[in-house]
């Protein structure tokens, strides 16, 4: 026992040993095995953590080709140019067709409004009666104004409570307070008419509500809004000012702001991938390691699909054939790069091609081909980073498992071995009174 320090306890003494010290000399020796399984367990965690980032970043990149691959998306939609934003502004849904618009505006639509003569304040009271108030064809609607109604304010309350399509409002400035009738419709359609007037207040009509009249390219257009739709499909005008007989000019192109942002998004997120797989493969000389999954042949199958699906070309296409060809550069490590002058110059001047080229259906163009690869790899069942996932999670249940029955085992081996102590404590404690009791005797014989 002397390698547990016993000999080192004196006969003469009374004390005994330190049990529970003991116990877990003894336990640290025998947990070897666990530690090891938890530097396993440690390993495979970082394997795991690994493989779900890669994983986030993977379907990253699978959205973003998707959208590079979306026809009803960025590469579809377009954008509406005015030559005199004075006159008028446009935007364009991707249902628009690429054209180019003479505009003439020569009237703005007007919503039409009356005022009463003013008097002191919104609760100064005047007689009462009724008079009509009448919206364009509509039916007349009389307005009965007795003692409960007979100020401008609780006027201007009872009629926004008829919810008639007319709305009324005290303005007050320093030469008193007056009702406004405002209607919620603008043009023709909207236009007041107030009628039959037998109260204390005079109405006076501020203005006429008419249509704005304009042509786009060369047809007449009457609009009881100064926001045009239909006229040009997917298209619509914001009118701003009137004047006649100068032309504007409103072109209808592909937005290609946002088939940039698309690209450039694209970009942004391939990087960020094949970065996180190349560090995998690249030697820490603090760790003296490479990454935690430098050994999977799923992450290595990955990286080189990645890199196949980045150097896709296609035919023709008036030269537009792959992505250097639109200033999209693969760089030595496997990052791309844009080349903001070539990619614009693409965008603006051969649109379609670049389009082709990233969406064709036969030969499949970049992002169609890249989009089917990457719906196998980004797979939740089979795909090549979950399968390891799955692989690696696996391996974590089974190490747990081991290390949880091994501890309980040793929870037993601790109960033993505190009872085996115990009792050798117990011993080392008598042994004074033992030698004591010996001496005793032995001097009794001489």
């Amino acid at each position: 026992m002397g390698s547990f320090g016993l000999s080192s306890v004196s006969a003469s003494s009374a004390s005994g040993i330190d049990v529970v010290a003991f116990v877990e000399q003894v336990l640290y020796a025998e947990r070897a095995p666990v530690r090891l399984l938890q530097t396993q367990q440690t390993q495979f965690n970082s394997q795991a953590s690994a493989l779900r980032d890669l994983t986030t970043k993977l379907l990253d990149l699978q959205t973003k080709v998707n959208a590079l691959n979306d026809v009803s998306g960025s590469f579809n939609a377009k954008s509406a140019t005015s030559s005199d934003p004075t006159v008028l502004t446009a935007t364009a849904t991707a249902t628009a067709i690429a054209a180019t618009h003479t505009v003439v505006v020569s009237a703005l639509a007007t919503t039409s409004s009356y005022y009463t003569d003013q008097l002191a304040d919104g609760s100064t009271q005047f007689a009462t009666g009724t008079f009509n108030i009448q919206v364009a064809t509509g039916a007349p609607l009389t307005i009965t104004v007795d003692d409960t109604n007979n100020t401008l304010d609780e006027l201007a309350t009872h009629i926004n409570g008829l919810d008639m399509g007319v709305e009324a409002s005290v303005i007050t400035d320093a030469n008193g307070a007056r009702l406004a009738l405002v209607s919620e419709t603008s043009g023709a359609p909207g236009d007041l008419t107030v009628s039959g007037n037998t109260t204390g207040l005079a109405f006076t009509k501020a203005v006429a509500g008419t249509n704005a009249s304009l042509t786009v390219d060369g047809v007449p257009i009457a609009s009881a809004s100064n926001t045009v739709t239909g006229v040009i499909s997917g298209v619509t005008l914001s009118l701003v000012s009137a004047q006649v007989g100068t032309p504007v000019t409103v072109k209808i192109d592909p937005d290609t702001a946002e088939a940039r942002a698309a690209i450039d998004d694209f970009v942004a997120s391939y990087n960020a991938l094949i970065t996180a797989l190349n560090e995998q493969f690249t030697y820490n000389p603090t760790t003296k390691k490479a990454g935690a999954l430098s050994t999977d042949s799923s992450v290595r199958r990955l990286q080189q699909q990645l890199l196949e699906d980045i150097n896709y070309s296609i035919t023709d296409n008036n030269g537009f054939v792959n992505l250097a060809t639109i200033g999209v550069h693969l760089a030595n490590d496997g990052t791309l790069t844009v080349d903001s002058t070539e990619l614009d110059n693409a965008l603006g001047s051969h649109f379609g091609e670049v389009q082709n080229l990233l969406q064709s259906l036969a030969p499949a163009g970049f992002a169609r081909n890249f989009s089917t690869d990457l719906q196998a790899l980004a797979a939740s069942v089979d795909g090549p980073l979950n399968l390891s996932l799955s692989g690696v999670n696996r391996t974590l249940d089974s190490l747990a498992d081991q290390i949880r029955d091994f501890e309980v085992r040793l929870e037993l081996r601790r109960e033993v071995l505190t009872e085996q102590f115990s009792r050798i404590d117990a011993l080392l404690r008598q042994l004074p009174a033992l030698l004591s009791q010996i001496s005793t005797q032995l001097g009794s014989l001489r």
